[in-house]
């Protein structure tokens, strides 16, 4: 078996797609690429990708498929997974060599065990290669390091700490039996994929090594603000998702990973907020009240602890003033964490 499959969902990507997949390659010969061309018409993305298998065919795999989304070219390079884990790694993004030699020689020790451990977690980077900048996130401060643990000895999470897509390596088997499945046509169902199984994951193992390299600064990126604006109709069905997906608390087996995922949620819901208030349409402030209805409705309790936190208070005060706090606070997170 396969120690690590990568999943590569690409979409015109004939620019970048080079650097990510030489990237994975250096990982090993005992690892698998699934490069998943998304019905990419505009550029030689599907030439390139199926040149990629025939240099390397004991590794690479092309698959091409019709258009169907970020989430959807996720679903279809975790069906045709085959190793032991399973990564996502975006085509306009790599992996540091030097880090993944690290969380490689894990892994492979995990693949010789009947019971290895379900989730395994490194550091990313946002790289904002225009400005010549970049900043880690870690968990050095969260989780035990270098050993496996549970949730029960996960540590406080900072305000900017959460894991991303970027972040974790999931037992491939677990995704398959929890029936991981990510809507098609619609972005941000990366927190879909780093949510939705957390409840299904007993063992953890963190490295502390700066494993994923971030790029941000396209025009056209999904974080990109504009872009964001334009797509809130799929951040709100993203977070509706995440709202029926997992039942909060009965449906977390741990207190702590239970409390995460409430503050993940009130993350999502203050991202919509800010959002729909910059939008500053009679539509926007619809939309902005329906999602909180729509929560209300789900979990009353959640609701309300959620509508009082720190993060959405100020965020949903219903004047002008609210609306120039959210957005000051957004702005103020922005330069501190350097997220777009």
């Amino acid at each position: 078996m396969k120690t690590l499959s990568f999943a590569v969902p690409c979409y015109n990507s004939a620019a970048y797609m080079d650097k990510c997949i030489e990237s994975l390659l250096a990982c090993g010969d005992d690892i698998e690429i699934i490069i998943v061309d998304d019905g990419s018409t505009k550029d030689d993305t599907p030439a390139k990708a199926d040149e990629w298998e025939r240099r390397y065919p004991d590794i690479i795999r092309a698959v091409h498929q019709e258009n169907g989304g970020h989430g959807q070219a996720v679903n279809t390079g975790l069906a045709h997974a085959t190793g032991r884990y399973f990564k996502v790694v975006d085509s306009d993004d790599w992996l540091d060599e030097r880090a993944m030699a690290e969380i490689m020689t894990y892994l492979r020790r995990q693949n010789e065990l009947e019971d290895a451990t379900d989730l395994v977690i490194g550091n990313y980077v946002y790289e904002k290669v225009a400005e010549g900048a970049r900043t880690v996130m870690h968990y050095r401060n969260v989780f035990p390091e270098g050993r496996e643990f549970g949730w029960d000895e996960v540590g406080h999470f900072g305000q900017s700490q959460y894991l991303l897509m970027h972040s974790v390596i999931y037992r491939t088997e677990l995704l398959h039996e929890m029936g991981l499945q990510l809507p098609k046509h619609t972005f941000y169902v990366d927190n879909i994929f780093v949510y939705v199984p957390l409840p299904h994951v007993k063992t953890i193992y963190y490295r502390d090594v700066d494993m994923y390299r971030y790029f941000i600064g396209r025009e056209d990126q999904s974080v990109n603000e504009s872009v964001m604006m334009g797509r809130i109709d799929q951040q709100l069905r993203v977070t509706r998702l995440m709202i029926d997906a997992v039942q909060l608390p009965g449906g977390v087996p741990e207190k702590r990973l239970e409390r995460y995922m409430e503050n993940y949620l009130s993350m999502m819901m203050c991202i919509c907020s800010i959002f729909l208030r910059m939008i500053d349409t009679d539509e926007a402030e619809d939309k902005r009240e329906a999602i909180w209805g729509y929560l209300k409705a789900q979990n009353p309790d959640v609701y309300r602890r959620i509508r009082r936190s720190a993060l959405n208070m100020g965020t949903n005060l219903p004047t002008e003033l609210g609306r120039k706090i959210g957005i000051t606070g957004y702005r103020m997170a922005q330069k501190i964490f350097k997220f777009n």
